[in-house]
């Protein structure tokens, strides 16, 4: 537990500290909701350190996350929104008038309001909730498209660059560090198989006929927060990972976390299939906000769920040759069974592929 009041201080809160506890399920950085007297009304706030050992320029981080919020403020209030501040995170600014303070150990502190009324499911429990996610993260996209000013930092270069993911996974193979190259040729050879897939929408980015857009990385359902009442997807959060990239980056990821039938680490290979009636409500939810994508991203919505399913079993594959040294794992041949169970999902997806691109086709 770290001293909360102490960090309270460095920001600009005009209100009187009462108590904090940790909060939430994060594994990354360090969150607390903490409670606070302003003018005689109980109020709670979000203090959150953000991991520093993860995200090396932490400074840079907050630049892209205050840029972000306070564009999609602006854009929310401009829509005459009466819940704008319910419906994008807000950043309290430090002592100094910056979006981040540091403390006496070095560690990189922010502050949000507490968006009350709302909760965060860490998995998808119905297809209501997976158009709610959806809609949620296309109006994120939305919010963010006019973004004026340079561009975003790249905070993880090449996040999602599976060409080059496709060339570590090369690198991995050629030396071979934990000895383990032998017991997976036919996985390595599936990868190679489909290198043309890894380079289709980096293609279509270099040639201009899909735009770089504000994109969020982590498209999972605890990443929305859904109304109390009506359970409508209301707010986007942790945005460490919002950099420029393709939109349909953050749709394929949507695809790969919620529409398959198991878990993705599931051993069990024959458990995998696909959800098609989950995957159409990510359709609908999407499109239902995502107004501004161009006829090249909607044509390659249903690939992007296999090609982010791809580069994400690439990426458990170079781990379990390296060693097991990115991803934590619980057990032997963890990220093995990662791997193996995304590269059956992307086999699932090719055979589905037909019947989703006519859902996108008449979404």
């Amino acid at each position: 537990m770290h001293d909360i009041r102490a960090i309270s201080a460095l920001f600009d809160m005009r209100a009187d500290f009462l108590d904090a506890q940790a909060f939430g399920s994060g594994h990354i950085n360090d969150t607390y909701s903490a409670w606070y007297d302003q003018a005689g009304r109980r109020v709670r706030y979000i203090h959150q350190r953000v991991n520093h050992l993860v995200f090396k320029e932490p400074v840079k981080v907050m630049e892209n996350v205050a840029r972000v919020t306070r564009h999609a403020l602006d854009e929310l209030l401009a829509s005459g929104n009466p819940d704008s501040h319910r419906r994008t995170l807000t950043c309290i600014p430090a002592k100094d008038g910056k979006p981040y303070a540091f403390d006496a150990e070095g560690s990189l502190w922010r502050t949000y309001p507490f968006i009350e009324r709302a909760i965060g499911y860490d998995e998808i429990q119905n297809n209501e909730q997976a158009y709610e996610a959806a809609r949620a993260f296309g109006a994120f996209q939305n919010l963010t498209a006019g973004l004026a000013g340079e561009r975003l930092h790249e905070t993880i270069p090449d996040f999602h660059h599976t060409p080059r993911r496709l060339e570590a996974l090369e690198a991995a193979v050629l030396n071979d560090a934990a000895g383990r190259a032998s017991g997976v040729a036919e996985e390595i050879a599936f990868a190679r198989a489909r290198a043309a897939d890894c380079s289709r929408i980096t293609d279509l980015i270099a040639s201009g006929e899909i735009p770089e857009r504000v994109t969020h990385n982590d498209t999972k359902l605890n990443n929305v927060l859904l109304d109390e009442t009506t359970a409508e997807g209301i707010c986007v959060i942790d945005l460490d990972t919002t950099m420029p990239g393709s939109a349909l980056y953050d749709f394929g990821d949507m695809v790969r976390t919620a529409a398959p039938t198991t878990r993705e680490d599931d051993p069990d290979v024959t458990h995998i299939g696909l959800r098609l009636d989950r995957f159409e409500a990510l359709v609908r939810g999407y499109l239902s906000t995502a107004t501004f994508l161009n006829p090249a991203e909607r044509a390659n919505l249903a690939f992007s769920g296999k090609l982010l399913t791809l580069e994400c079993g690439i990426r458990f594959l170079t781990d379990y040759l390296n060693g097991d040294t990115y991803f934590k794992i619980k057990r032997p041949r963890h990220n093995l069974d990662r791997c193996r169970n995304q590269f059956a999902f992307v086999r699932t997806l090719e055979e589905n592929m037909p019947a989703m691109e006519e859902i996108v086709a008449n979404a």
